[in-house]
């Protein structure tokens, strides 16, 4: 068996064979200059994206260089956590093909349905999921249910074939118009309080009445869908867990997202291109924008250290608790003062396309560092875990406690 030592040499090797290093000197770094954070492309090139990271991954597996950390009964190596990591912590270093609907089906829906999916799904679904050849969406959020997730109001109701029927409103699944599958959150018992009235399924997406449509957003593009739900039959089959056990899957998934929030520091632009942006509109002396240059750049390092202390904590074999929630708050607060930083540097610049270059491009991100605090959780829902689980703070009053959902008020 290979060491630790020479897995990450072996990588670093295959890696450099294949993709371009990310230049940390520079602002740009081998791909189109973008600080983007939601993509703003066509649905064909987000097609082209969708495949090309496919099959980066495939090769990656095929190269042994993914699944090491994934038992051999579902097609990985059995090698540890830690092995993974160290070959994620190579492959930071390079620009790879990625699309927002492989973490969700590779780091949420496989690891959840391997532990909560019966044996013949485990079979069916894990391994093909964790190698991407087929995708899964995550069909959590409603228009009156998002922060608070348990307030969810599609309906599943049992047929007298066995089978369900489904009817309701799903919205801001990333991907969905791309994915084979959907991780669909369901009402099924009304009288039950709202945390235990709750049942999930994976829903193949090609089933009639699932119809699929873009939301637009203010920056240009459409990463985001909602779905409507009509009458649509589900078998038992796709079922996962006990009926009312959704709550379960819904919060082992989120266990699993607020593990990986932050290990991206680079996402929607970089503490280099933030700095070069300042050089090229000679701002770097400024009184006004030093400051925020500094408070930039604490930001990077300090994502830095917290990526290596959650890699020696998982190498420790240490549970990630509430510290996921303090991770995704830091996350999205430095992608806040990177927006504010530019829109110092930029002024006018940031609103007006003047042909300037790598200057307009920024109005992306500051349209969308906002959207992360409400993505993946709420910042006040995750200042709640943290002051509830970490500080140890009474809870706050919940209305809606022990009442049957049929009962709590809608408006």
């Amino acid at each position: 068996m290979e060491t630790l030592e020479e897995t990450t040499w072996r990588a670093r090797e295959w890696f450099e064979a294949r993709v371009p290093r990310r230049a940390d000197s520079a602002a740009r770094s081998g791909k189109p200059w973008s600080v983007a954070i939601f993509p703003e492309t066509s649905h064909v090139e987000e097609r082209v994206q969708l495949d090309e990271a496919r099959a980066w991954l495939q090769a990656k597996w095929s190269a042994r260089l993914a699944g090491l950390d994934w038992p051999e009964a579902f097609g990985g190596h059995g090698l540890g956590r830690a092995y993974a990591d160290a070959v994620s912590a190579v492959e930071a270093d390079y620009d790879v093909p990625h699309h927002d609907l492989l973490p969700i089906t590779t780091r949420l829906v496989a690891p959840m349905l391997r532990l909560l999916g019966t044996e013949e799904q485990k079979a069916r679904y894990v391994g093909p999921l964790a190698r991407s050849e087929i995708v899964c969406a995550q069909l959590f959020s409603e228009p009156s249910a998002g922060s608070d997730l348990a307030g969810i109001s599609t309906r599943a109701r049992h047929s007298p074939d066995g089978t369900w029927s489904v009817t309701g409103q799903k919205v801001w699944s990333s991907g969905a118009q791309f994915a084979d599958y959907g991780l669909l959150l369901t009402r099924t018992d009304v009288d039950a309080v709202k945390h235990a009235g709750i049942t999930a399924f994976l829903l193949p997406l090609d089933t009639p009445g699932v119809d699929i449509r873009p939301l637009r957003q203010m920056t240009g593009g459409a990463c985001f869908n909602e779905l409507f739900l009509d009458d649509v039959p589900v078998s038992d089959d796709y079922r996962v867990g006990n009926v009312g056990d959704g709550w379960k899957v819904a919060t082992t998934m989120l266990g699993f997202e607020r593990d990986a929030s932050g290990d991206d520091t680079t996402l929607g632009g970089s503490w280099i291109q933030v700095l070069s942006l300042a050089a090229a509109m000679s701002k770097t002396s400024d009184p006004v924008v030093r400051p925020l240059l500094a408070d930039v750049y604490a930001r990077h390092l300090l994502a830095k250290v917290n990526v290596a202390r959650d890699l020696s904590d998982r190498s420790r074999g240490l549970p990630r608790g509430p510290e996921g929630s303090m991770r995704k708050l830091q996350w999205v607060e430095g992608m806040v003062q990177i927006s504010e930083a530019v829109s110092q540097i930029l002024g006018p610049r940031l609103v007006a396309d003047t042909g300037d270059p790598e200057t307009f491009g920024w109005n992306s991100h500051v349209l969308g560092a906002l959207g992360y605090r409400i993505a993946g959780g709420s910042n006040e829902i995750q200042r709640t875990i943290i002051a509830e689980r970490v500080l140890g703070l009474p809870p706050g009053p919940r209305v809606d406690r022990g009442i049957p959902f049929r009962d709590i008020p809608t408006s």
